[in-house]
């Protein structure tokens, strides 16, 4: 009875990462997705540059 009661714990975390794993990939698909094509800036990899980054949040903090 023990042994059901974690085969089944596990397979709702495995659900749930696979659920976050989908998540940000979509995330990820969004960004590049509304970087490059919406907004006109050229390579879709780019945004997921850290120094793309810190550009826009020093536009928006005005630093």
């Amino acid at each position: 009875m023990t042994d059901y009661g974690w085969t089944y714990v596990l397979k709702q975390v495995r659900l749930l990462l696979l659920i976050a794993l989908v998540c940000l990939a979509l995330l990820a698909l969004g960004l590049m997705i509304g970087y490059s094509f919406i907004g006109g800036g050229g390579n879709p990899l780019e945004v997921l540059n850290p120094s793309t980054w810190q550009d826009i949040i020093a536009k928006f903090s005005g630093k």
